[in-house]
C-alpha cells in the first residue's frame, strides 16, 4: 500500500511585507519596532481576524496568511490598506510605514502548521509587484471576486513575468478609491453626507490695518494658520482657504459670504500694528442670525511676528470649537430629541457624559445609538458611544461589567476602522488601557491624540491625568492648568484631575482646594478629601468625609478601591492607602 501524499488545499493566499523596513530600522530601530508592533496589533490582526484568515507565518517585516475565501482576502488587504493609508496621513513622508500586498487563489501544500507550493510563491511575486500601499491580485482571484464586492475595483495589468515562475502571471491592481456607484448610475449622493451635518464655519481673511503693507504677510498667515488648525477638529467643517482668499480685499456681508459659502458660522477679524505691539481683533458670527457668539481682543509686544503668530493662533482656536459647541447646543436644545440629525446627538450625549450621572449617562447611551442609526460610519459617535459606556463600566451602572467592556472595545475598533485620525478615537483607547494598567500603550494613545490635536481640551487634561498616574504630577498639574485655560467652561470633572495630582504632588492644601469645587461629590471625590485632611491632620474634617464615603458606598474598602486605581509607581498608591487608612477608612 502506497503512503499517502502530502496534504493540498485549495486556498486563497495573502503575502504582504513592509516597505523600506530597512532604511527605517537604521533610521530609529526602536521607533519602527514600536510602530510596527502597534500597527500589528491594532490594525493588521484584528482585520485579519475580522475577515476569518489565518495566520501562517511572519518574519520582521512580513507575514503570509490563509484565507477559505478569496472575498475575504481582498476585503482584509483593502481595509488595512486604507486603514494605513488614514494612519499615515499626519505622519512625515519619511517616517510612513506602507505594505505592498499580494493575493493569489491556488493550491498549497499543508506541512504542520505552514504552507509552500505553486500558490504560495505566486502570491509572494505579486506583492513584489505591487506599488507601497498597493494590492496586486491573480487572474484567478480577480475571476472569483467578479463584481460582488462594492468599493473594489481592477485594473488589468496585463501577463506579467516574474522571478522564478516559469509561466507569466495575470495580473490586477486592486483600486482602492470608494466606488462611486451612486454618481456612475445617476442617483444622488448628497442623502450618504446630509445625515451627520456638523457645524460649519469660514475663515475669512484677517483685515491689515496698519497701513503697513509689510503686514499683510503676518495677517495672511495667521489666517490660514486658523483654518489649518481648525481642521483638526473632526466635528468642524472648516471651509478651505482657497474659498474664503476670494473675498481679501473685498467688503463683504457676512450673511451673503456664508451663504455663498454654505456655512453656518463665519470668523473675521483685523490685524493692527500700533508702535511696537500688534492688535488682533476676532470675532465669530453666527450667520442665520446675524448674532455675534464671540469676540476677543489678543496685544502682544511685536517682538517675534511668528511666536506671536503661533500664540494668537492657538488662543483663538482652543477657544472658537468650544464656541461654535456651545452655540450649537442652544440650538439643539430648542429641537425634540427625536428630530436631532447625528451631529446633535453626539453633541447632546457629550453634555450628558460631562455631568457623571447615571441617568444622564442612560440618556446619553440613546442618543448615541440614534446617532449611529442615523450614520452607522460616523466614527465620533462610535468613540463617544465607547466613551460613555466606559463611564458605566467605570461606575459599575451595569449589570455585566466584562460584557460592557467587550462593547466599549468593540465601538472602538469600529471608530478606529472608520477614522484613525480622530483624536477622541486614540483618547479614548488611551484611556482603556489605562484601565488594564498598559501604561506602554496608553502612552502611545495619548501621544498620538495630542499629536492630532494639540488644542483639544479634554485630550489636554487627559495628558494631564496620565502623567500623574506614571508619577509626574507636577507636569500633569501645568497640562491640567493648560487643559483649563483652553476652555474656561470646562466639564467639574477637570478639578477632579487636578485634585488628585496636587495630592500626588503632596500639596494637599490645594488638592482640598480643588476637590471644594466640586458641586455634587461622589464617594471617591469624599475619599480624596477624607486622605487629603487625614494627611492635613485635620481628624475631623476626614472624618466627616470617611463618613459620607461609607454613606454613599456602604460596602467600601480601601483595598478595592485602589484595585481602580492606576499608578504606576508604588509610592504613590502607598501615599494615597496611608490616607485612606489614616482617615479611618476600612482596610
Amino acid at each position: 500500500m502506497e503512503a499517502p501524499g502530502p496534504e493540498r488545499r485549495l486556498a486563497a493566499i495573502l503575502a504582504a511585507d513592509m516597505v523600506g523596513f530597512s532604511r527605517l530600522m537604521e533610521v530609529d530601530e526602536a521607533g519602527t519596532l514600536a510602530r510596527l508592533k502597534t500597527h500589528r496589533l491594532e490594525l493588521i490582526d484584528p482585520a485579519i481576524a475580522k475577515n476569518r484568515g489565518r495566520i501562517i507565518k511572519t518574519t520582521g517585516d512580513g507575514l503570509l496568511v490563509e484565507f477559505h475565501s478569496v472575498a475575504d482576502a481582498v476585503l482584509c488587504a483593502a481595509e488595512v490598506q486604507r486603514r494605513m493609508m488614514r494612519r499615515n496621513a499626519d505622519v512625515s513622508p519619511a517616517r510612513w510605514i506602507q505594505f505592498r500586498i499580494g493575493i493569489n487563489l491556488g493550491d498549497v501544500i499543508i506541512e504542520e502548521n505552514d504552507i509552500f507550493g505553486d500558490g504560495v510563491n505566486v502570491a509572494a511575486r505579486l506583492e513584489v509587484l505591487a506599488e507601497p500601499g498597493g494590492i496586486c491580485v491573480s487572474g484567478a482571484v480577480r475571476d472569483q471576486v467578479g463584481d460582488r464586492l462594492d468599493e473594489i475595483a481592477f485594473e488589468d495589468l496585463g501577463e506579467q513575468s516574474v522571478k522564478n515562475i516559469s509561466r507569466p502571471i495575470h495580473v490586477f491592481r486592486v483600486r482602492l478609491e470608494p466606488a462611486t456607484a451612486a454618481a456612475e448610475s445617476g442617483k444622488d449622493s448628497s442623502a450618504a453626507t446630509s445625515v451627520t451635518r456638523k457645524p460649519s464655519i469660514a475663515v475669512l481673511p484677517l483685515v491689515n490695518m496698519s497701513g503697513d503693507p509689510e503686514q499683510e504677510f503676518f495677517a495672511d498667515g495667521l489666517t490660514e494658520d486658523i483654518i489649518t488648525e481648525l481642521s483638526r477638529f473632526r466635528d468642524l467643517l472648516v471651509i478651505s482657504r482657497n474659498s474664503t482668499f476670494v473675498h481679501k480685499g473685498k467688503a463683504v456681508k457676512v450673511q451673503e459670504v456664508a451663504r455663498e459659502l454654505g456655512v453656518e458660522y463665519v470668523l473675521e477679524g483685523s490685524v493692527r500694528k500700533v508702535g511696537d505691539r500688534v492688535r488682533v481683533t476676532v470675532q465669530l458670527i453666527d450667520a442665520q442670525t446675524d448674532r455675534h457668539v464671540w469676540a476677543e481682543r489678543y496685544d502682544r509686544k511685536l517682538e517675534d511676528i511668528f511666536a506671536i503668530q503661533d500664540e494668537v493662533t492657538g488662543a483663538i482656536v482652543a477657544t472658537l470649537p468650544g464656541r461654535v459647541e456651545a452655540a450649537t447646543q442652544e440650538r439643539a436644545k430648542r429641537k425634540r430629541p427625536d428630530n436631532m440629525a447625528a451631529y446633535e446627538c453626539v453633541l447632546a450625549a457629550k453634555v450628558l457624559h460631562h455631568r457623571s450621572r447615571r441617568e444622564d449617562n442612560a440618556q446619553a447611551q440613546i442618543l448615541l445609538d440614534r446617532a449611529i442609526a442615523l450614520d452607522p460610519n460616523y466614527a465620533h459617535a462610535h468613540a463617544w458611544k465607547a466613551c460613555v459606556l466606559g463611564q458605566t463600566w467605570v461606575y459599575g451602572w451595569c449589570e455585566d461589567r466584562d460584557a460592557t467592556f467587550q462593547q466599549v472595545a468593540d465601538e472602538l475598533q469600529i471608530a478606529l476602522a472608520l477614522d484613525d485620525n480622530d483624536s477622541d478615537v486614540h483618547r479614548i483607547l488611551a484611556a482603556v488601557n489605562l484601565t488594564r494598567d498598559d501604561h506602554d500603550r496608553a502612552a502611545y494613545h495619548q501621544e498620538r491624540a495630542l499629536a492630532l490635536n494639540p488644542n483639544y481640551d479634554i485630550v489636554v487634561v487627559q495628558q494631564g491625568e496620565f502623567l500623574t498616574w506614571l508619577g509626574r504630577p507636577e507636569e500633569g498639574i501645568d497640562w491640567i492648568r493648560k487643559a483649563m485655560r483652553l476652555n474656561p467652561f470646562h466639564p467639574e470633572r477637570f478639578w477632579s484631575h487636578l485634585g488628585r495630582a496636587y495630592y500626588c504632588a503632596e500639596k494637599f492644601a490645594e488638592a482640598a482646594e480643588a476637590f471644594a469645587r466640586i458641586t455634587r461629590p461622589d464617594f471617591t471625590h469624599h475619599a480624596f478629601l477624607a486622605a487629603i485632611f487625614a494627611q492635613m491632620g485635620d481628624a475631623v474634617a476626614a472624618g466627616a468625609h470617611a463618613a459620607e464615603v461609607i454613606k454613599l458606598e456602604p460596602g467600601f474598602s480601601v483595598a478595592g478601591y485602589l484595585a481602580t486605581q492606576h499608578y504606576k509607581q508604588e509610592a504613590d498608591r502607598a501615599r494615597h492607602e496611608a490616607g485612606l487608612l489614616k482617615a479611618g477608612l476600612p482596610a
